[in-house]
């Protein structure tokens, strides 16, 4: 049995560099991460992130490769 607490909602996180994270919505959000927009229990929160990070790159190699 996991001891991990399955009622905790999480709130997914995206960086400057556009890189998603989820964290407890009862702590506050880390320097250097905002709001995503999607709150829930940890898998949906997952879920939702493997839906909409589908290019892993870092956003400054992104511009970069296409400059």
């Amino acid at each position: 049995m996991s001891n991990e607490n399955t009622e905790v909602q999480y709130i997914v996180v995206i960086n400057h560099e556009e890189q998603y994270s989820i964290w407890p919505d009862f702590k506050a959000i880390p320097n250097g991460w905002r709001d995503a927009g999607f709150r829930g229990l940890k898998q949906a929160c997952l879920d939702h992130i493997n839906t909409v990070w589908t290019d892993m790159r870092p956003l400054s190699l992104r511009q970069k490769m296409n400059a």
